[in-house]
């Protein structure tokens, strides 16, 4: 199950992911998006499925995760991607903004999580993979939604991996820097150079080999950063 998955990171994992086998669930609010992609993960020779719904609602979350554990035959990866990045000052921000970030970033990831938890129980062996960002490792000028929004979600997910390790379910927390996705470019933090700036298809290289990592093992946390942009 790959939140946000219709486009730019989750799209990209999704892909990558496909090609080495696995049925995917994605999920997001654009149905076209959803749509276009599961068509081509299909092409992988892969069962492909989606669930159109919001991170922040939590009903609809159970609703849609439960659809999908059902087509899929349940869960044994997710992938907490979803999330929003609206920036700009503090005394410039509306508080209907900031609060909305805060429920798309942390109240999304904590939903979706507990919906999937059951079926990553039963699996016996199941991997969570939480998206934050440096930005919640520092804050920084514009971005103090965004960013107290991500320091939650590092918070969230160690407690998380620290609950759950006892029942053979890996809580990976990834931490990445600027990427060339959609937000970032339209938020003026990059201008997306594929030759200087990290691409989706890094950070879905990057997931899929912490996955296949033997189970003994695992990244508890990590980050990854452009190497000179």
């Amino acid at each position: 199950m790959i939140t946000g998955g219709g486009r730019g990171l989750g799209k990209a994992i999704a892909l990558l992911l496909a090609a080495e086998g696995v049925n995917i669930g994605i999920t997001g609010r654009n149905e076209k998006a959803l749509k276009e992609t599961a068509a081509e993960i299909e092409k992988a020779g892969v069962k492909a499925a989606y669930a159109v719904f919001s991170v922040d609602e939590e009903a609809g979350v159970k609703t849609g995760i439960d659809e999908l554990a059902k087509t899929l035959g349940g869960i044994d990866i997710l992938v907490n991607n979803a999330g929003i990045g609206n920036f700009g000052a503090l005394d410039k921000m509306p508080a209907t903004e900031w609060e909305q970030v805060i429920r798309t970033n942390l109240f999304g990831v904590y939903y979706t999580a507990m919906a999937a938890y059951p079926y990553l129980k039963a699996s016996g062996a199941g991997d969570v993979v939480n998206v934050a960002s440096t930005a919640g490792l520092k804050g920084s000028a514009n971005m103090s939604a965004y960013a107290a929004s991500k320091a939650a979600v590092i918070s969230l997910s160690q407690s998380m991996m620290a609950e759950w390790r006892k029942q053979e379910i890996r809580v990976i927390t990834l931490t990445p820097s600027t990427i060339a996705s959609d937000m970032s470019i339209q938020g003026g933090l990059t201008d997306g150079n594929p030759e200087k700036v990290l691409q989706p298809e890094d950070f879905a290289e990057w997931v899929r080999d912490i996955l296949k990592m033997n189970r003994r093992a695992m990244i508890a946390n990590g980050s990854i950063f452009s190497t000179n942009p």
